[in-house]
């Protein structure tokens, strides 16, 4: 009965993408104590972080792409050159990230992302630990969450 009275469309549509973002960016202000404190904090939106490592010419060798949101580090990305791993440069690029957000954005956490292939024992060994296991995603591979305390 309620295919009936309404139209689904699948397309992509950025427009109403942000209509939903801000209606359930609403809903969730209203339901919670803690998300409605940040309102009109710096903690209240995602501010970019990253770090770049660069050889004498400029080059990237390697770097950070992440976001620091709530008291939050998010890594999204951390990517050495495959000549210079085990170096300790993706060590000290993630180290630097996490200073900085702790230090000038009072971030308390951090959290990222890994598949079992990447990096999870490298992650592990700089203190984080895995709070998320998802098996099979995508299938025959293992997705990991991981997550330190940065004070």
């Amino acid at each position: 009965m309620v295919s009936r009275m309404f139209r689904i469309e699948t397309e992509v549509d950025k427009e109403r993408s942000q209509f939903l973002r801000s209606r359930l960016r609403d809903a969730n202000m209203a339901a919670s104590p803690v998300l409605r404190s940040l309102r009109g904090t710096p903690g209240e939106r995602e501010v970019p972080l990253q770090v770049w490592a660069l050889d004498p010419a400029g080059g990237v060798v390697g770097g950070l792409v992440g976001h620091t949101w709530a008291g939050w580090l998010h890594v999204t990305y951390l990517w050495v050159d495959e000549r210079l791993r085990g170096g300790g440069l993706g060590s000290h690029v993630l180290s630097h990230a996490e200073h900085l957000a702790r230090t000038s954005r009072g971030c308390r956490n951090s959290r990222l992302e890994t598949w079992d292939f990447q990096a999870p024992a490298f992650y592990r060994k700089q203190g984080y630990e895995v709070v998320c296991e998802i098996p099979d995603y995508p299938p025959g591979i293992t997705e990991y969450t991981l997550t330190k305390r940065l004070a």
